[in-house]
Protein backbone atom coordinates (compact mmCIF):
# COMPACT_ATOMS: atom_id res chain seq x y z
CA UNK A 1 0.00 0.00 0.00
CA UNK A 2 2.81 2.10 0.25
CA UNK A 3 4.32 2.38 -2.97
CA UNK A 4 4.82 5.23 -4.87
CA UNK A 5 1.99 5.56 -7.61
CA UNK A 6 2.07 7.08 -11.03
CA UNK A 7 -1.14 8.01 -13.52
CA UNK A 8 -0.87 9.21 -17.48
CA UNK A 9 -1.92 12.89 -18.18
CA UNK A 10 -4.65 11.24 -20.32
CA UNK A 11 -6.65 9.99 -17.08
CA UNK A 12 -5.75 12.96 -14.92
CA UNK A 13 -8.23 16.02 -13.96
CA UNK A 14 -4.91 18.03 -12.67
CA UNK A 15 -1.48 17.66 -14.11
CA UNK A 16 1.28 19.55 -12.47
CA UNK A 17 4.88 19.27 -13.87
CA UNK A 18 7.84 20.69 -12.18
CA UNK A 19 5.99 23.22 -10.04
CA UNK A 20 7.72 25.74 -7.83
CA UNK A 21 6.51 28.45 -5.90
CA UNK A 22 8.45 31.19 -3.96
CA UNK A 23 7.07 34.17 -1.91
CA UNK A 24 9.16 37.65 -0.74
CA UNK A 25 10.07 37.30 2.67
CA UNK A 26 11.73 39.91 5.28
CA UNK A 27 15.30 38.58 4.35
CA UNK A 28 14.33 37.16 0.80
CA UNK A 29 12.75 34.93 -0.95
CA UNK A 30 11.15 32.28 0.58
CA UNK A 31 10.73 28.73 -1.25
CA UNK A 32 7.30 27.31 -0.47
CA UNK A 33 6.97 24.88 -3.07
CA UNK A 34 9.44 22.99 -5.28
CA UNK A 35 9.89 20.70 -8.34
CA UNK A 36 6.33 19.25 -7.31
CA UNK A 37 4.95 16.76 -10.09
CA UNK A 38 2.03 15.59 -9.67
CA UNK A 39 -1.54 14.35 -11.27
CA UNK A 40 -4.73 13.80 -9.59
CA UNK A 41 -6.70 11.53 -11.65
CA UNK A 42 -10.43 12.25 -12.88
CA UNK A 43 -12.89 11.04 -10.16
CA UNK A 44 -10.39 10.42 -7.67
CA UNK A 45 -10.17 11.58 -3.80
CA UNK A 46 -6.29 12.80 -2.99
CA UNK A 47 -5.62 13.63 0.31
CA UNK A 48 -2.29 15.89 0.86
CA UNK A 49 -0.81 16.04 4.12
CA UNK A 50 2.67 17.28 5.57
CA UNK A 51 3.25 19.62 8.75
CA UNK A 52 3.19 23.23 8.86
CA UNK A 53 5.01 25.13 6.55
CA UNK A 54 5.44 22.07 3.75
CA UNK A 55 3.13 24.31 1.65
CA UNK A 56 -0.32 22.20 1.49
CA UNK A 57 -2.38 25.83 1.28
CA UNK A 58 -0.27 27.28 -1.15
CA UNK A 59 -0.66 24.11 -3.76
CA UNK A 60 -4.76 24.90 -3.09
CA UNK A 61 -4.01 27.86 -3.71
CA UNK A 62 -1.91 27.42 -7.20
CA UNK A 63 -4.39 24.68 -8.12
CA UNK A 64 -7.25 27.17 -7.80
CA UNK A 65 -5.77 29.60 -9.16
CA UNK A 66 -5.13 32.58 -6.83
CA UNK A 67 -1.61 32.24 -7.04
CA UNK A 68 0.84 31.42 -9.93
CA UNK A 69 3.57 29.55 -10.32
CA UNK A 70 7.27 30.46 -10.50
CA UNK A 71 8.38 27.81 -12.70
CA UNK A 72 6.71 24.79 -14.08
CA UNK A 73 3.11 24.40 -15.42
CA UNK A 74 -0.95 23.21 -14.24
CA UNK A 75 -3.25 22.16 -16.40
CA UNK A 76 -6.95 21.02 -15.51
CA UNK A 77 -7.15 18.62 -18.41
CA UNK A 78 -5.55 20.61 -21.44
CA UNK A 79 -6.12 23.86 -19.93
CA UNK A 80 -3.49 25.85 -18.07
CA UNK A 81 -4.56 26.81 -14.90
CA UNK A 82 -4.07 30.81 -14.75
CA UNK A 83 -6.86 32.36 -13.11
CA UNK A 84 -9.67 30.96 -10.69
CA UNK A 85 -12.78 29.23 -12.37
CA UNK A 86 -15.70 27.79 -11.90
CA UNK A 87 -14.29 24.65 -12.73
CA UNK A 88 -12.59 24.32 -9.48
CA UNK A 89 -14.40 25.43 -6.28
CA UNK A 90 -12.66 26.08 -2.19
CA UNK A 91 -14.29 24.71 0.59
CA UNK A 92 -12.73 26.27 3.50
CA UNK A 93 -12.02 25.84 7.01
CA UNK A 94 -14.69 27.61 8.22
CA UNK A 95 -17.99 27.63 6.48
CA UNK A 96 -18.08 31.04 5.19
CA UNK A 97 -22.09 30.93 5.07
CA UNK A 98 -23.20 34.51 4.75
CA UNK A 99 -25.64 35.10 7.98
CA UNK A 100 -28.29 36.67 6.59
CA UNK A 101 -28.90 34.07 3.86
CA UNK A 102 -31.10 30.48 5.02
CA UNK A 103 -29.80 27.50 3.82
CA UNK A 104 -31.24 27.22 0.76
CA UNK A 105 -30.25 30.73 -0.36
CA UNK A 106 -27.02 30.45 0.28
CA UNK A 107 -27.13 27.17 -1.78
CA UNK A 108 -28.42 28.85 -4.41
CA UNK A 109 -25.80 31.83 -4.23
CA UNK A 110 -23.31 29.68 -5.31
CA UNK A 111 -25.57 28.49 -8.34
CA UNK A 112 -25.18 31.93 -9.39
CA UNK A 113 -22.30 30.80 -10.89
CA UNK A 114 -24.17 28.56 -13.51
CA UNK A 115 -25.70 31.39 -15.25
CA UNK A 116 -27.01 29.02 -18.08
CA UNK A 117 -29.33 27.45 -15.59
CA UNK A 118 -32.65 28.83 -15.11
CA UNK A 119 -34.29 29.62 -10.90
CA UNK A 120 -36.38 26.66 -11.28
CA UNK A 121 -33.24 24.46 -12.09
CA UNK A 122 -31.19 25.96 -9.44
CA UNK A 123 -33.78 25.75 -7.02
CA UNK A 124 -34.03 21.45 -7.97
CA UNK A 125 -30.14 21.44 -7.47
CA UNK A 126 -29.96 23.46 -4.58
CA UNK A 127 -32.88 21.25 -2.93
CA UNK A 128 -30.98 17.73 -4.10
CA UNK A 129 -27.70 18.92 -2.39
CA UNK A 130 -29.10 19.82 0.38
CA UNK A 131 -30.77 16.29 0.89
CA UNK A 132 -27.54 14.52 -0.07
CA UNK A 133 -25.88 16.45 2.92
CA UNK A 134 -28.70 15.60 5.26
CA UNK A 135 -30.34 18.64 5.61
CA UNK A 136 -33.40 19.18 3.47
CA UNK A 137 -35.30 20.07 6.41
CA UNK A 138 -33.06 22.83 7.42
CA UNK A 139 -33.41 24.75 4.05
CA UNK A 140 -35.26 27.76 5.99
CA UNK A 141 -32.92 28.24 8.96
CA UNK A 142 -30.05 31.00 9.56
CA UNK A 143 -26.55 29.82 10.06
CA UNK A 144 -26.44 30.97 13.27
CA UNK A 145 -29.39 28.41 13.95
CA UNK A 146 -27.12 25.38 13.15
CA UNK A 147 -24.47 23.72 14.78
CA UNK A 148 -20.84 23.84 13.25
CA UNK A 149 -21.34 20.01 11.74
CA UNK A 150 -24.21 21.36 10.19
CA UNK A 151 -22.90 24.72 8.92
CA UNK A 152 -19.82 22.57 7.24
CA UNK A 153 -22.47 20.42 5.06
CA UNK A 154 -24.31 23.21 3.95
CA UNK A 155 -21.24 24.92 2.45
CA UNK A 156 -20.25 21.42 0.66
CA UNK A 157 -23.63 21.62 -0.51
CA UNK A 158 -23.30 25.09 -2.03
CA UNK A 159 -19.68 23.97 -3.21
CA UNK A 160 -21.39 21.02 -4.90
CA UNK A 161 -23.71 22.32 -5.84
CA UNK A 162 -22.82 24.07 -9.09
CA UNK A 163 -20.99 20.34 -9.75
CA UNK A 164 -17.23 21.85 -10.40
CA UNK A 165 -14.44 19.25 -12.15
CA UNK A 166 -12.79 20.00 -9.17
CA UNK A 167 -13.87 20.75 -5.23
CA UNK A 168 -10.45 21.82 -3.45
CA UNK A 169 -10.89 21.10 0.57
CA UNK A 170 -8.93 23.44 3.04
CA UNK A 171 -8.49 21.56 5.82
CA UNK A 172 -12.51 21.78 6.25
CA UNK A 173 -13.26 19.25 9.25
CA UNK A 174 -10.10 21.06 11.66
CA UNK A 175 -12.23 23.66 13.75
CA UNK A 176 -14.88 20.64 14.60
CA UNK A 177 -15.45 18.15 17.69
CA UNK A 178 -13.85 15.00 16.99
CA UNK A 179 -17.68 13.18 16.94
CA UNK A 180 -18.91 16.07 14.02
CA UNK A 181 -15.56 15.55 12.12
CA UNK A 182 -16.37 11.43 11.98
CA UNK A 183 -19.57 11.59 11.35
CA UNK A 184 -18.58 14.25 8.35
CA UNK A 185 -16.02 12.00 7.00
CA UNK A 186 -19.08 8.88 6.62
CA UNK A 187 -21.22 11.48 5.24
CA UNK A 188 -18.28 12.74 2.32
CA UNK A 189 -17.67 9.03 1.40
CA UNK A 190 -21.15 8.37 0.94
CA UNK A 191 -21.90 11.69 -1.46
CA UNK A 192 -18.36 10.60 -3.00
CA UNK A 193 -19.17 6.90 -3.72
CA UNK A 194 -22.44 8.69 -5.14
CA UNK A 195 -21.17 11.50 -7.25
CA UNK A 196 -17.51 10.12 -7.78
CA UNK A 197 -16.44 13.92 -7.92
CA UNK A 198 -12.65 14.57 -8.22
CA UNK A 199 -11.70 16.28 -5.01
CA UNK A 200 -8.09 17.51 -3.43
CA UNK A 201 -8.06 17.45 0.45
CA UNK A 202 -5.45 19.48 2.08
CA UNK A 203 -4.88 18.17 6.07
CA UNK A 204 -2.42 17.60 8.82
CA UNK A 205 -5.02 15.03 10.04
CA UNK A 206 -2.94 11.56 8.40
CA UNK A 207 -6.11 9.51 9.44
CA UNK A 208 -8.21 11.92 8.22
CA UNK A 209 -6.56 11.54 5.00
CA UNK A 210 -6.44 7.63 4.83
CA UNK A 211 -9.79 7.45 6.00
CA UNK A 212 -11.19 9.81 3.15
CA UNK A 213 -8.11 9.74 0.19
CA UNK A 214 -7.70 7.33 -2.62
CA UNK A 215 -4.12 8.07 -2.50
CA UNK A 216 -2.13 10.09 0.53
CA UNK A 217 0.83 12.25 -0.56
CA UNK A 218 2.86 12.86 1.84
CA UNK A 219 5.05 16.44 1.81
CA UNK A 220 8.18 16.94 2.99
CA UNK A 221 8.58 20.61 4.45
CA UNK A 222 10.75 23.87 4.07
CA UNK A 223 10.34 23.69 1.05
CA UNK A 224 7.55 21.48 0.05
CA UNK A 225 8.52 18.43 -1.53
CA UNK A 226 6.69 15.06 -2.54
CA UNK A 227 8.25 13.16 0.06
CA UNK A 228 5.80 10.00 -0.49
CA UNK A 229 2.98 8.51 -2.39
CA UNK A 230 0.77 5.95 -0.82
CA UNK A 231 -2.14 4.11 -2.37
CA UNK A 232 -4.75 3.54 0.55
CA UNK A 233 -6.68 -0.17 -1.00
CA UNK A 234 -9.36 -0.03 1.64
CA UNK A 235 -12.64 -0.65 1.14
CA UNK A 236 -15.57 2.17 1.61
CA UNK A 237 -16.95 3.34 4.02
CA UNK A 238 -13.77 3.70 6.42
CA UNK A 239 -14.05 4.19 10.12
CA UNK A 240 -10.62 5.76 12.32
CA UNK A 241 -10.89 3.18 14.38
CA UNK A 242 -10.58 0.24 11.68
CA UNK A 243 -7.20 -1.89 11.84
CA UNK A 244 -6.22 -1.57 8.66
CA UNK A 245 -6.76 2.06 8.56
CA UNK A 246 -5.08 2.85 11.76
CA UNK A 247 -1.95 0.65 10.29
CA UNK A 248 -1.88 2.64 7.13
CA UNK A 249 -1.74 6.01 8.87
CA UNK A 250 1.11 4.61 11.56
CA UNK A 251 2.93 3.87 8.00
CA UNK A 252 2.41 7.50 6.79
CA UNK A 253 3.17 8.79 10.18
CA UNK A 254 6.51 6.76 9.88
CA UNK A 255 7.50 8.35 6.83
CA UNK A 256 8.13 11.63 8.54
CA UNK A 257 11.33 12.35 9.78
CA UNK A 258 11.96 11.31 13.40
CA UNK A 259 11.83 14.94 14.56
CA UNK A 260 7.96 15.21 12.79
CA UNK A 261 7.13 11.96 13.56
CA UNK A 262 7.36 12.42 17.57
Amino acid sequence: MGNRSETSPASAALTLRNVTKRFDGASGQVTALEDITLDVREGEFLAVVGPSGCGKSTLLSLLAGLEHTNEGEIKLGDQPVEAPGRDRLVMFQQDALFPWLNVLENVLFGLRLKPDLTEAERLESARYYLNLVGLGSKEKARPHELSGGMRQRVALARSLAPNPRVLLMDEPFSALDALTREQLYGDLQEIFTKRKKTIVLVTHNIREAVCLGDRVVLFSPNPGRVQQVFDVNLPRPRRLNDPALANLAAEVTSALSPRLAR
